[in-house]
């Protein structure tokens, strides 16, 4: 994201405002928001690509995802077999 910056005029509801000046205070606002904006457009944007995806595999032959008990089976399994997770995540549960 662009470190250059520009000032907008936007309409936010007084007591949101206040609420955010009383979390991180009025120097701050604009980066609040900011940061606020961008986490909600990621999530917009994921959002997105996932309805595009979905359903792509449902034609797709995926041994051990035939249903959620089997794909739990599977990530478990994962798990237990991969070193780089601690003992107590590899325990059958």
């Amino acid at each position: 994201m662009s470190k250059e910056t520009m000032r907008t005029h936007v309409v936010i509801p007084k007591d949101l405002v206040a609420s955010v000046d009383e979390l991180v205070g009025k120097r701050a606002r604009s980066k609040f928001f900011a940061d606020a904006a961008a986490e909600k457009l990621a999530r917009a944007r994921l959002s997105r690509l996932a309805r595009t995806v979905a359903g792509s595999l449902a034609d797709a032959d995926i041994p051990g995802w035939e249903s959620s008990d089997a794909a739990a089976d599977w990530v478990r399994a994962s798990r237990r077999a991969d070193e780089r997770y601690p003992a107590e995540s590899r325990r059958e549960r």
